[in-house]
């Protein structure tokens, strides 16, 4: 029996999403739930899994083409294998497989299964896919893979083809008669995943629709470090999760937008809309691109609730398993590019909200503490709001308010 699959079900949101890869091609079996084909939209990768086990039949929508709700990617014949018609085969040409899920080098094995651009250049350059390793999903070897191993070659060929560096030519200031020329430079040009498309999209309409203004302050992590320092391990130990510095920032951020609702808030139309819950968007980095997934009513989890949520959401996103619905409704942002060394930074609104906190790295610097010199471990942060609802006096104290619960972390538990 031939069961068809089709395109699932996109959020309302999103009106069509691009074929990435397919993981099997025709011919190869399949068990129930394992991921045939990914899909890209927006702002995730959607795994289509396979409704039974069998063999793949065919596969009628290729690499790289953009795709609907209920449209029909591929037909698998359930039960055992079957044979499989010439045409589906020929049909692999335009829809590849995946490689060895070992994520190791190609093999003999999966040669057969690289897309036609790979298998193409492969054949005209003599390369053994063995020699190369996939940066695709997998372990999968992709075209831009190949031209970096060909590009790296060629780099090496003419080093080799290069004179001693002892040997000067006759004349002074002529090259050796030997030399070749140098390497033409050459750009090379890669299409934008729809999530950097889109991420490129939204920074430019954060820009034309709000007037952002960013104001700054200092904050003392001693008493964080502390707390953190003597109760890690007792943390770990009872709730199953590292205790972070996130926790505290969330915490001290809801604290704050309860004092200051405007910076909760969002613009609609002529509107100012107040949110009532604290859904509080992390900023994670991926593979792919930064993603947002949201902490929903932050007001209402512990330290260990929010620190096992985000341990979540990082770990979707390295896996590329993160879902849309984790990625939407947020009504305020904390960024982190402190993690990356950053020392200072104005993060950019994640429309439709109206603020957004950067965090920085911590630094140890000289501060004036009952009129002596001290070292003590700062981190500048960042308030970047829009100046249409929010006035720079709501902004300042409530960054003052964030930079007051960090200082003093006992503010946090008893609510004050």
């Amino acid at each position: 029996m031939s069961i068809e699959v089709k395109v699932p079900q996109l959020p309302e949101s999103v009106a069509d999403a691009t074929l990435v890869s397919w993981h099997k091609a025709p011919g190869d079996t399949v068990q129930r739930d394992e991921t045939l084909v990914d899909l890209e939209t927006d702002k995730v990768v959607l795994e289509v899994p396979a409704p039974v086990s069998g063999v793949i039949r065919e596969i009628l929508i290729g690499d790289g083409v953009t795709v609907t709700s209920g449209e029909l990617l591929a037909r698998i014949d359930a039960g055992e294998a079957a044979e499989v018609p010439v045409a589906a085969v020929e049909q692999a040409d335009q829809a590849p497989a995946a490689v060895a899920d070992d994520g190791g080098p190609a093999d003999e094995r999966n040669a057969a299964k690289l897309s036609p651009a790979v298998r193409r250049l492969l054949d005209e350059h003599d390369i053994d896919p063995a020699q190369i390793r996939g940066s695709g999903k997998g372990g999968r070897i992709l075209k831009a893979d190949v031209l970096s191993f060909l590009e790296q070659t060629a780099h090496l060929d003419d080093a080799a083809e290069e004179p001693s560096a002892g040997v000067l030519p006759d004349v002074p200031g002529a090259l050796p008669p030997d030399m070749p020329p140098a390497s033409p430079r050459q750009d090379e040009r890669v299409p934008m995943s729809r999530l950097r498309a889109r991420i490129a999209e939204r920074m430019v309409e954060a820009q034309q629709t709000s007037a952002m203004l960013t104001t700054f302050n200092e904050i003392d992590m001693s008493k964080v470090i502390d707390l953190r320092k003597k109760y890690k391990e007792a943390f770990t130990e009872k709730h199953g999760v590292g205790l972070g510095f996130m926790s505290f920032f969330v915490k001290a951020v809801v604290e704050a937008l309860g004092r200051f609702p405007v910076v909760n808030a969002s613009v609609e139309n002529n509107e100012i809309v107040y949110h009532n819950y604290f859904d509080i968007g992390i900023a994670v980095s991926s593979k792919r691109g930064l993603i947002v997934p949201v902490v929903r009513d932050a007001d209402l989890l512990g330290f260990a609730g929010i620190e096992g949520t985000i341990r979540d959401y990082a770990q979707k996103a390295r896996d590329g398993t993160i879902s849309m619905e984790e990625l939407i409704g947020g009504t305020f942002t904390i960024t982190n590019g402190g993690v990356f060394g950053s020392m200072l930074s104005t993060p950019i609104l994640n429309p439709p909200q109206s603020a957004i906190l950067g965090m920085h790295n911590i630094q140890q610097r000289a501060m004036v503490v009952d009129g002596e010199v001290v070292a003590r471990p700062i981190m500048y942060v960042a308030l970047t709001y829009d100046h249409r609802i929010i006035d720079g006096r709501e902004a300042v104290q409530f960054l003052v308010a964030v930079k007051e619960s960090l200082e003093d972390p006992g503010r946090l538990l008893l609510q004050i």
